[in-house]
């Protein structure tokens, strides 16, 4: 995954700017980039954050930028922004996406005399592929257009020119773009908790597939948003920060309706609901609501200095950040049956040495509680889990395990309450040595996010998509 922001300022912006790209920081862990123009000069800065932060990485350079708007960018991928000079003129470039045939996009272009500067992991760089796809429009909304038409995926994108910044949100609106508004100034963001302390109120969300170009004076549309769109359930029920909120719905508002949808229906005994922080503590709190139990931190996150647990580079490494940042707290533990709420179980590596501890922390029962559905498919669109294989989804290892052939029967699989989805569950609560295991269905999350189903992708729940 990534966010980035962008800010058109009739004054000096590269403080705000700063401030803006770092409130993203939470969307990725591996590369930041900042880039300004002034008077027709670009200046750019790109740094690797995977072991430091952003603001840590970036104070250093702020002297060295100037002018009134710029764009940044915090990516799990490629290092970005890139500078491009081409017929349309000259422009910098930030995404937030996919592409699946970025491979094929290669040998297309190649043979079209296109070259490649910049590479990344093998692969060219995806924004540079990006930005060559947008070089082949007459104009930049052809050219943008162009991106939309060719790539298989997912691309969300600003574009900084000389004289202005150009916001161009997904075809399908998979990733958001937020757009924000104070006096002098316009600013577009991935994330709008970037807003508030820099004194932005939000003007609207983008529509899936819009084009809109703005300067510190106003923002024009230069293309309409199309009719179908397919935004990301995971940016409410894990990604998104709790005061963000994508097409209008809060994202802890979400996790809070979910989790009280769920304990409502509950009639496990239990003495009080916990969270798995962080991305657990709004739906628990909607839980303990629901079930009318109490809330209470049973096991708390150790901030200072333990970065998100899929930071390192290797999954041995990943596990011993997960466990060694959560604290049981044995006071509250101690001899109690507990709910324990957690947005996802990818692994279920992380969860099964986390509901050990409890057990070692004198709880007497431990109950799991998930904010979304079992993840059968893994995601076509976005980049949002590390994995490599299929069956590094617990799921899959599951249903092998049941059918001998990971890939068999899933659509049964993925069906709240049949009996195939039952085993599952069933076999993966064994796995985990919990004393129970729920899910949330599609339906709750769906309704708790309160747009129709046809608009939200589900595709890793149900393998339902749109290309």
């Amino acid at each position: 995954m990534g966010g980035f922001f962008g800010i058109s300022k009739r004054s000096d912006c590269v403080s705000e700017l700063f401030y803006g790209v770092d409130y993203n920081s939470h969307m990725g862990t591996k590369r930041a980039g900042m880039a300004t123009v002034n008077n027709g000069v670009f200046s750019r800065s790109i740094h690797n954050i995977e072991n430091s932060y952003f603001r840590t990485k970036f104070e250093g350079d702020l002297h060295e930028f100037s002018g009134r708007q710029g764009i940044g960018v915090i990516s799990d991928t490629d290092a970005q922004p890139i500078i491009v000079n081409c017929h349309l003129g000259k422009f910098a470039i930030v995404t937030v996406g996919r592409i699946n045939n970025i491979r094929e996009l290669e040998s297309e272009l190649l043979e079209k005399g296109h070259h490649f500067c910049e590479h990344s992991y093998d692969i060219i760089n995806p924004t540079e592929m990006i930005a060559a796809l947008i070089s082949e429009g007459s104009d930049y909304v052809s050219g943008i257009e162009n991106v939309y038409n060719r790539v298989k995926g997912s691309c969300s994108m600003l574009l900084l020119l000389e004289d202005r910044i150009i916001a161009a949100r997904d075809r399908l609106g998979r990733t958001p773009i937020i757009i924000g508004r104070k006096d002098g100034a316009f600013a577009a963001t991935s994330e709008s908790c970037a807003f508030p302390n820099l004194g932005f109120r939000i003007e609207r969300d983008l529509g899936p597939g819009e084009i809109v170009e703005f300067d510190s004076e106003g923002m024009r549309q230069l293309k309409t948003p199309g009719e179908e769109m397919q935004v990301c359930a995971f940016l409410w029920t894990y990604y998104g920060y709790p005061v963000c909120q994508y097409e209008g719905r809060n994202v802890d508002e979400m996790r809070y309706e979910c989790g009280k949808n769920m304990g409502s229906d509950d009639d496990t005994d239990a003495d009080f609901v916990s969270a798995i922080p962080d991305s657990g503590i709004g739906m628990a709190l909607g839980y303990a609501e629901g079930k009318k139990v109490p809330y209470r931190r049973g096991i708390v996150k150790y901030t200072p200095t333990w970065p998100r647990s899929f930071t390192p580079s290797t999954q041995e490494r990943r596990e011993l950040v997960a466990k060694m940042k959560l604290i049981p707290n044995k006071s509250l533990l101690r001899d109690r049956k507990v709910i324990f709420c957690d947005d996802s179980i990818v692994r279920g590596t992380q969860l099964r040495d986390n509901v050990s501890d409890l057990y070692e922390s004198g709880a007497r029962e431990v109950h799991m509680r998930i904010s979304c559905p079992p993840l059968i498919y893994p995601c076509r669109f976005l980049n949002f889990t590390a994995s490599k294989s299929e069956l590094e989804l617990i799921t899959r290892r599951v249903i092998k395990e049941l059918e001998g052939d990971h890939d068999r029967n899933l659509e049964e699989y993925a069906a709240t309450g049949s009996e195939k989805y039952c085993r599952m569950v069933e076999t993966i609560r064994e796995q985990l040595g919990i004393d129970s295991l729920q899910f949330s269905s599609i339906e709750n999350v769906v309704s708790s996010i309160g747009l129709p189903k046809c608009k939200i992708c589900t595709h890793c729940f149900d393998g339902s998509s749109h290309d």
